[in-house]
C-alpha cells in the first residue's frame, strides 16, 4: 500500500529562482534513481520566501530515503543543492526531510 508523504524544507530566499531553474532540468539519472528506489508521484512546490513543500507516494518512506541515499547520483545532487538550503547544519536536505502528519485526505 502506497503512503502519501509530505515534507517541508527551506531554501534561502535569495536562491529561490536558481533552485527552481535547476529543478526544471533534473538530471535523467537522478529521475531514474528516484523511480527505482520507490519515489513515485514526486512533486516539489516552492514559495517566493523559500518554503519547499515536497510530496511523494511510496511503500515505505524510510526505506525509499535509505535506498536513495545509497546512490552515487544522490550524493552528487545533494552536494550541489546543499548551498541552497537553510538549516541543514551539516546534513543533506534529504536527511532533513521529516514527514508531516496527514490529518485529512478526501478519497
Amino acid at each position: 500500500m502506497a503512503h502519501r508523504i509530505c515534507f517541508q524544507l527551506h531554501v534561502r530566499p535569495d536562491r529561490t529562482a536558481e533552485y527552481a531553474r535547476r529543478h526544471a532540468s533534473v538530471w535523467p539519472e537522478m529521475r531514474e534513481a528516484l523511480s527505482n528506489t520507490g519515489w513515485h508521484n514526486y512533486s516539489l512546490f516552492l514559495t517566493e520566501s523559500g518554503t519547499v513543500i515536497g510530496y511523494l507516494e511510496c511503500d515505505d518512506f524510510e526505506e525509499a530515503r535509505r535506498k536513495m541515499a545509497e546512490t552515487e547520483v544522490n550524493e552528487r545532487w545533494q552536494s550541489e543543492m546543499a548551498p541552497f538550503f537553510e538549516g541543514l547544519e551539516g546534513a543533506t536536505a534529504d536527511a532533513k526531510m521529516v514527514a508531516l502528519p496527514e490529518i485529512f485526505h478526501l478519497d
